[in-house]
């Protein structure tokens, strides 16, 4: 059993002893310190909450709204939602802040508390540091009986997300509508089929779903990569679709299937609304230093500039914002399109995508033809007990210090057609190694080339 309190919020698996799993008691603790922290900037004191369909997502819902209120602060409780919904909610409540309760990708024994700032967008590294050394002093000052916070339920914040984003002018409603597209969607068993679902009815699209019960009990692995998304390839292939839609639990990520069930590849989501978007507005690209070089492929095709960030939806915003970049994301199928809000939203690439794939009049398998091959491969390094990951990085930095490079986030080494990303893992005693090139085989080389390298030195 797991707990990690980490910047950017508390997550671990449910039951155990307190301190080392997500227990009620942590629970209380990490969000009477966020609590205290919002209190303590003076911004106001309404929070905004709301949760994936995940078994234990009521319970924790509960401890955390009662530990809100017993800190004095007005609760906007959405229920059942998504990830970028409960961000545009704080945006557009002018709230002081926003906890999303999802584990995201990881598996059904798994939750999260995530904690978000005023302007709907994750917080930084040093306010959650702030945060983590509220919760370790426990210095916390609960409300009294007269000014105890109060909660409001409000169940629609998923329509008004959609309807934002059928009002942006990239995304033509109308066009979509005269395609009638026919779209399987597996919603994952959780808040895929309440945004995914109507997002798709107002676009005229004929939906057929796949695991649509909000029972948070996963039918398979709910990180949506190829392997865990066979039933949906399935479908597919034995059926007349033009494409198909996998979403994680709370609908920040979004990866395509092609028509005929292959994968259109989530590296290729952030690729592909980089071309539509860049095509009539010039300007500029961010993505993760772990994401495909493809979208800076793209974004030099029409005349912008690309820009890296180090891993994590925080940093590609805050490059984001420096550089003014008019789309950014990470590789994982992570969309952030600022004119809608900072925030990876799986709704808003939807729209778009099918604007662009209308506009092109073309099947999705034809429209991924039209784009660079690039092929990622993952592998990582465990370390003995006592290596310092941080020296092994640095004595490959020192290795390779001639050679074209980024040390933002571990070492990124650049070659011709290719790259390799390492960096430690911030949960585990490992090195993950990224590697891509042009074919699975030479990835999977490039990247155990440098999972020997790094062993050496172990």
């Amino acid at each position: 059993m797991t707990l990690i309190k980490s910047i950017s919020g508390i997550r671990g698996t449910i039951g155990g002893a307190a301190g080392s799993n997500l227990s009620p008691i942590d629970i209380v603790e990490c969000c009477s310190g966020y609590g205290s922290w919002l209190l303590q900037q003076g911004k106001g004191k309404k929070v905004i909450i709301g949760r994936d369909a995940r078994i234990s997502g009521k319970l924790v819902q509960d401890l955390v709204v009662a530990t809100l209120r017993a800190l004095g602060i007005d609760v906007v409780n959405l229920g059942l939602s998504t990830t970028p919904t409960v961000e545009m909610a704080v945006i557009h409540e002018e709230a002081s802040g926003g906890i999303i309760l999802t584990a995201s990708h990881n598996p059904r024994q798994w939750n999260a508390l995530k904690f978000l700032n005023a302007r709907g967008e994750f917080i930084s590294a040093d306010e959650g540091a702030t945060i983590l050394q509220i919760i370790e002093a426990r210095d916390f000052t609960f409300a009294d009986i007269d000014t105890l916070g109060t909660e409001v339920i409000v169940t629609d914040y998923i329509d008004k997300h959609i309807q934002h984003i059928l009002d942006l002018p990239l995304v033509d409603v109308g066009l979509v509508k005269s395609k009638r597209y026919r779209v399987a969607v597996d919603c994952i068993n959780s808040t895929g089929s309440i945004s995914v679902t109507p997002l798709l009815e107002a676009l005229g699209c004929e939906v057929t779903l796949l695991n649509d019960d909000m029972t948070g009990d996963f039918a398979h692995n709910p990180e949506p990569l190829p392997e865990h998304l066979t039933e949906l390839s399935k479908r597919l292939q034995e059926g007349d679709f033009d494409l198909g839609i996998a979403v994680d639990p709370d609908v920040d990520r979004l990866v395509f299937v092609c028509e005929d069930g292959t994968p259109f590849g989530e590296e290729y989501t952030i690729v592909t609304l980089a071309d539509y978007i860049l095509s009539g507005h010039r300007g500029n690209t961010v993505s993760n230093l772990s994401s495909t070089r493809a979208l800076s492929d793209i974004t030099l095709s029409h005349g912008g500039t690309y820009h890296a960030s180090a891993v994590g939806e925080v940093n590609v915003v805050l490059k984001m914002k420096e550089v003014e970049a008019v789309f950014g994301g990470e590789g994982n199928g992570g969309v952030i399109y600022p004119p809608l809000h900072y925030g990876r939203d799986a709704l808003v690439g939807i729209a778009l995508f099918l604007t662009f794939l209308a506009k092109k009049d073309m099947t999705v398998s034809a429209l991924r033809n039209t784009y660079p091959d690039y092929v990622i491969s993952k592998q990582k390094v465990e370390l003995g007990d006592g290596m310092d990951p941080d020296q092994v990085i640095a004595a490959m930095q020192t290795k390779y210090h001639d050679h074209p490079h980024n040390n933002e986030d571990g070492l990124k080494l650049l070659f011709e057609t290719e790259w390799v990303h390492m960096r430690k893992s911030n949960t585990e005693p490992i090195i993950r190694i990224y590697a891509e090139s042009t074919s699975v085989e030479k990835a999977d080389q490039l990247a155990a080339r440098f999972v020997e390298e790094i062993r050496s030195l172990t």
